[in-house]
Order: C-alpha cells, then structure tokens, then sequence
C-alpha cells in the first residue's frame, strides 16, 4: 500500500498483472441478507483517518476502515495477492488493450438502497476523472494509475466509459498498458453511490491551509461492501461500522466493527492484553512470543515489501561513481542484520522486488558481505573516507523497518567500519523525513515500499520509471532515462511471459549496471488478535477484510 512515502499528484502510470479475462464467480458466496453478527470486534488503530471518501485517501489507517465498506470492480484474494473478481465477474479486452468490457453483477445494491449498474460504474469514472484544482491534488492515487484528469484529457490513461447494457460497461484507455485493469482493486477507485455523492457534493474539496476541506458527503461515504458507516466519535477517537443487511455477499461475521485510534504501540499491547480491544498491526517482533504465550494469536503475513538504503547522486556526487555504490553495497552486512534485527522469516534481498511478483529474476544473487571488496572500490574511486549524509526515520515503524533506529545503527557501523564517514540525519517520519528524502536533502536514507499490487512496475517503476518524479536522482544520471523508457516499454506489452522476460532483465541491468540504490530486505509484517477470535486472514498487501473475522466463538 502506497502509505511508505508522499506521492505526486500526476505521475506516471503504475503497472500491474494483466488480467486478459476472468469469468470464475467470486468466492464470498451468496448471503442470505439476514446478517450473521452477534458481537463487536474492536481493532486498535495506529492513527485517525481525515476523512472516509477512499478517493481522497492516501493513508493505511483511512483504507483499512474503508476497505471494509466499499468494493471495487475487481478484488484481491483474501490471504493472496491474486486478483478476482468482485463486482464485475468477468472482463475482457480488445486485441490492443485499450477497450475493456466488464460483467457487472446483477445483484447489488449500495448502502442507500440505490442500484449498482453500469451507469453507476461511469458516473463513478467520470467523477474520478472530473476533479477540481485541489481534487486533482487530493485524488493521489487516481493521479499515480491514470495520469491525468480531465482539464488535461491527453495526459490521462482513463478516456471514457460507456453502458453498453445494464450490466456492462465498457471502459476505454489510452495504451496498452500492464497496469489495467488490475489497478481497479485499489481501494481508492472503489464504487461509490452516484446518488450519495450528488446530494453530498462529493467533489466539493478545497484547499484549507496546506490541507484540504472535505465535503459533506467525505464524512458519511456510501458503498456496497458488508459493512456501512456508522459513526465517527472524534472525542473518544472511535470510528464504528454496522454490517450490511442487505449485502450480496455472505453476511459479515459480526453485527458491529469498531476501530479505537491507540496511536502508542505499547499501548495498543495492554489495550489488547486488557481485553480492551480485540487486535491491532504491526507489533513490535520482540513481543511476537510475549504475546503468544498471553494466548493471543499473531498472524504473520506473507513478505511483500522491499526496505532500501536509498541514495542521492544530486546531493553527494560521489554517489555518481558505479564503484561507490557497489562498495556501500559490498559493506552492509545485511545477512547478519536480517538474523539479528527483523523477524522471522525476514530475507536479504537480491531487488527491488519480492520473489512472489512477475518478472522477479532468479537468476540474480545477494551481493556478498565484503568490506575488503568495498575498501578497493572506494580507493579505486578516490572515494576513501567519504563523508555520506545518511538518514532515518523517527516515531515510525513501517512493516519492512519495524525499528528505524536499530536497523541505521546496524549499517552506520558496517559503513564506519570501511572508512565511510556518516553524517547522521533524522527527522520524524510525517514531520519532515518524508519531506526531506523527496526534497533531496540526504545522501543516504532508510525507506521502503509495500507493493499495491501484485505487478513487477508498482516496484521498480514506482522507483525508477519517471525520470523526475523519483527519490534517487537518476536523472543526473547518464542511465537514467534509458532505464525509465526501458520501465515503460516493458509496462506496455500485452504478453504476460514476454513482459515478464523484460522486467527480469531491467531487474538484472539495475543491480549490475545501474545499482540506483541499495535493496536490503523484505520483512513478513504481523498483526496480532486477542484468544477469542477467529477469522482473520493476514494479507500479504496488509489489506485485511474483517467480515471474516468473530468473536467469542459467535
């Protein structure tokens, strides 16, 4: 999920398994309508969202609650990252790509009684595509997929939808690309009541300070899912949710979903042990046991994420010099820093990219721990005793970087050790870190992603296929825009097996030839629920559903 760093407003499209057709029906079966809750399963929440509009959202604690009550045409596999279908059941395309029809389900409705149809899904389009000065910035991840909005409809992937019949809709885009149509299980393009957001004024945003005023209708959302709006008590930081009685789908496991906003960690963990709350994310991995012997279950979630030492050739050019960037490589021991700092099952990375992503190269082996190797390159490139302005996070914990300062302590040591003078840097993560890595004020600096999607460019196309809008300066870099034309070609064929054969060979050029910045590890995150309940399904992409979930054997 896009909650590592901020991102521009347009930026180029991001890339995703092609999904050619689907036409199995989706595994949440038919509910009867009659509710199946009898209780109230409460999650502790790390932080308040701003609004519930999923649009709008940018951030993890917003869509972990709106993920709860929309749905989007296309969805993730509980437990997986394999795309299937939800409120389409099937969708196909032309030979070029560039028009796809979709299947819509007939039996849907949205939370206000309103019908789901295929005029429904292109007034939702329209209403992405058709935002305002300050919607255009706020709408990040529309901006990130699509490219554009309709002030500037040649910049935009998105050209237009059509109700074929009531059930079909047909959506056009600019090119072919790997990105659609598996960027619709982003939570941000869910489906929304076009009847609810007219009477609300939905695109009524405006800029407010260095923020955004919300309308209305952003306070009370209205979608499909199994659970609708409730309440949200800012006094007591309580956001709570009620199940769908009309839901299409298998009816929710509890009649109640409330999230308690328990910024502290620590406190989050006596809350739990309190019985206070029922669950919360990413406990510390040194609790990981504690919590277990309490009788508490910590579910461990697949690895897919990818934490990095990145660099910044604009600020140091010294970074410019391949043979410095393979000696800061060749210093870091990363092996010893993935058995002695992150969890279990925690692996040094060989790139930018899980082994579970399409165009993963196999091939490719973890750079060696050698500090003599390092010493020779940087005295080869006149480099010995360099001083690098290194950076980290504070008031963070990130599921790739549980603790920031333990893992720079690590590699401060590892670099100091081959004669690299560090600079230390920090600031807190959403009070200038992310801010200054963007700005380009460090040298070095501790960062990482958790993949959207199941798709090889929403890695390294994320980092390196815009040539201005990326945190590691290859635009100074001769090699630069050969690699983010190389990203985009790639993004754009249609074959699954030779796209994939493309990104394992940028895979291969970006840590032999290029070396942009420095892949350390992908880590399993956890989240932890009390002895009572049953029903959780860890999420590889840390997009949890919770209608699965019961409590007290209900």
């Amino acid at each position: 999920m896009r909650t590592t760093r901020k991102m521009a407003s347009v930026a180029v499209v991001g890339a995703l398994a092609l999904v050619a057709t689907s036409c199995a029906e989706s595994d949440r079966g038919e509910g009867d309508g009659s509710g199946g809750g009898s209780s109230t399963f409460t999650f502790g929440a790390a932080g308040a969202p701003e609004m519930f509009d999923p649009l709008y959202a940018t951030d993890g604690e917003t869509f972990r609650v709106t993920r709860q009550m929309f749905e989007g045409l296309l969805g993730i596999e509980p437990g997986s990252a394999e795309v299937v279908p939800e409120l389409a059941t099937e969708w196909t395309s032309n030979e070029e790509g560039t028009e796809w029809t979709f299947t819509l389900r007939d039996d849907v409705t949205f939370h206000d009684g309103e019908p789901f149809n295929a005029e429904a899904v292109c007034a939702n389009f329209e209403r992405m595509f058709d935002q305002n000065e300050a919607g255009q910035v706020a709408a990040e991840y529309w901006g990130y997929v699509m490219g554009g909005f309709s002030n500037d409809p040649d910049s935009s992937l998105y050209q237009g939808c059509e109700a074929a019949g009531e059930f079909e809709a047909v959506v056009t885009i600019s090119r072919a690309t790997s990105g659609f149509p598996t960027m619709l299980t982003l939570e941000s393009l869910s489906m929304q009541s076009p009847a609810a957001m007219e009477s609300g004024d939905a695109n009524g945003i405006a800029t407010e300070g260095e923020g955004f005023s919300f309308p209305e209708y952003a306070q009370a959302p209205v979608g499909t899912g199994p659970y609708t709006f409730g309440e949200y008590d800012e006094a007591n930081q309580t956001i709570s949710l009620e199940a769908n009685d009309d839901y299409w789908g298998d009816a929710a496991k509890t009649d109640n979903l409330v999230f308690r906003v328990i910024p502290d960690e620590s406190t989050r963990r006596q809350e739990l042990e309190a019985g206070s709350i029922d669950g919360y994310d990413l406990p510390s991995p040194a609790d990981w046991s504690g919590l277990e012997d309490g009788g508490n279950s910590v579910e461990i979630r697949d690895p897919f994420n990818i934490f990095y030492l990145g660099l910044n050739p604009e600020a140091n050019p010294m970074l410019k010099d391949l043979k410095v960037r393979q000696a800061l490589m060749y210093a870091l021991d990363r092996e010893q820093l993935v058995q002695s700092q992150l969890p279990e099952g925690a692996e040094v990375a060989t790139q930018f990219m899980p082994s579970t992503v399409s165009g993963y190269n196999s091939e490719l082996e973890a750079y060696p721990y050698d500090p003599e190797q390092a010493e020779q390159l940087l005295q080869e490139a006149g480099a010995e005793g360099m001083t690098l302005k290194f950076a980290y996070p504070t008031e963070v914990s990130r599921p790739y970087m549980p603790d920031p300062q333990q893992l720079f302590e690590a590699l401060r040591t590892n670099l100091e050790a081959v004669g690299i003078k560090v600079d230390v840097q920090t600031a807190s993560w959403n009070g200038g870190y992310l801010d200054n890595v963007t700005a380009g004020k460090y040298d070095a600096y501790l960062l990482g992603w958790t993949g959207d999607y199941d798709a090889a460019f929403n890695f390294i196309g994320t980092f390196f296929g815009n040539l201005k809008e990326n945190d590691f300066g290859t635009e100074v870099m001769p090699w630069g825009k050969q690699l983010a034309d190389d990203l985009q070609s790639a993004d754009g064929i249609v074959d699954e097996a030779e796209r994939a054969t493309a990104f394992e060979t940028i895979n291969q050029q970006i840590m032999e030839d290029y070396l942009p910045g420095l892949p350390i590890s992908h880590s399993p995150p956890a989240l932890v629920v009390g002895p009572d309940v049953e029903g959780v399904i860890p999420s590889p992409l840390t997009a949890e559903e919770f209608d699965t979930v019961s409590v007290g054997g209900e």
